[in-house]
C-alpha cells in the first residue's frame, strides 16, 4: 500500500492534488460508510469487488473506476475471492466540478470504464513515485492530475451522438443557471446569458425551454423572485432594499414582477414571513 497525501487547503485552487496512492487488497478489505471532503477516483487495476452509494450497489472489476464526491456516504469492499488491487487520486478545487462534468462524472452517475490502455494507473503512479523521490514537484503532479482527467474527458467522448446531444444540451441548461445564481443581482439581459455560454440567444431559449419547460425570462424572473422571498425575512431591510438586491432599481417594477410571481404584493407576502 501507499498513500501520499499533500494536504486540504487547496479549494482556492483550479485543481489541487489532496492524495493519491495505491493497494493491493486483502479479500473482504472494506472501507466505510464514510464520507470525504473532496473528490476521490478509484481506478480498478485488478480484480473484483463492490462500492456502494446510497441506496446502489456496483459490481466493479478490471478496468473500471468509481468517484467519491464531497459530503456523500459510500461504502466499498474487495471480493472475498479475487480482491481488487486499486490506484487513487484525490482532489479538490473549485474547477473540480467542471472537469467532472466534462468525464460524466457525478453523484447520480458515479462509475466509469476505461480499459484502453494503463494510461490512468500510470498517471497515478507517476504522481506516487514523484513525491517518493523526496523532491517536491508541484508543477509535475499537476501535469498528471490533469492528463489523468483529460483521459476520462477523451473517453466520455467516446458515446453514441444522441447522447453527445443530450449531455450538451444538459450542459447549456448547467451553465445557464450557473450564470443566474452568479449575476441575479445586476442588471443582466438574455443576450448577456446567451454571450456567455457563446450561443445564439434563440437557439439557448429553444434547448432551455425543451429541458425545462420554462423560458430563459421566466426562469430568471421566478429565481430573482426566489431570492426576495428568502430576504423578506430580514426585517430590516427595505423593499427598495431587496428590489436593488435581486436586480431591480425601480420598487414599482420589483413590486409588479413580484405580485405576477407570487400571487401578493411584497408587503402582503412579507406580512406572513417569520422574523429572522
Amino acid at each position: 500500500m501507499a498513500d501520499f497525501q499533500y494536504g486540504s487547503n487547496r479549494e482556492n485552487y483550479d485543481l489541487g492534488l489532496y492524495h493519491c496512492g495505491m493497494e493491493v487488497c486483502r479479500p473482504g478489505h472494506y472501507y466505510g460508510p464514510a464520507v470525504r471532503d473532496h473528490y476521490l477516483i478509484h481506478y480498478i487495476m485488478d480484480g473484483k469487488g463492490i462500492f456502494k452509494y446510497g441506496e446502489k450497489i456496483y459490481r466493479l472489476e478490471k478496468g473500471q473506476g468509481f468517484l467519491i464526491c464531497p459530503g456523500k456516504v459510500t461504502y466499498y469492499q474487495a471480493d472475498t475471492t479475487d480482491p481488487w488491487s486499486y490506484c487513487w487520486v484525490g482532489f479538490t478545487g473549485y474547477k473540480a466540478p467542471y472537469y467532472l462534468e466534462q468525464a460524466r462524472l457525478n453523484q447520480e452517475e458515479p462509475v466509469f470504464g476505461y480499459d484502453r490502455d494503463s494510461a490512468l494507473a500510470d498517471c497515478i503512479l507517476q504522481m506516487v513515485e514523484t513525491y517518493e523521490t523526496n523532491i517536491w514537484n508541484e508543477t509535475k503532479i499537476l501535469s498528471l492530475l490533469y492528463l489523468f482527467l483529460t483521459y476520462l474527458i477523451d473517453e466520455a467522448g467516446i458515446q453514441p451522438i444522441n447522447r453527445q446531444i443530450e449531455n450538451r444540451q444538459e450542459f447549456y441548461v448547467k451553465k445557464v443557471i450557473e450564470y443566474v445564481e452568479m449575476n441575479y443581482s445586476r442588471k443582466i439581459k438574455i443576450s448577456d446569458i446567451a454571450a456567455y455560454i457563446g450561443l445564439d440567444r434563440s437557439y439557448l431559449g429553444s434547448v432551455f425551454r425543451e429541458y425545462t419547460q420554462k423560458s430563459l425570462q421566466q426562469f430568471l424572473l421566478e429565481y430573482r423572485m426566489n431570492k426576495a422571498c428568502l430576504l423578506m425575512r430580514d426585517r430590516e431591510l427595505a423593499i427598495s432594499d431587496i428590489s436593488r438586491s435581486v436586480g431591480y432599481d425601480d420598487p414599482l417594477l420589483f413590486s409588479k414582477m413580484f405580485k405576477r410571481v407570487k400571487g401578493k404584493s411584497p408587503k402582503q407576502f412579507r406580512a406572513y414571513q417569520p422574523h429572522t
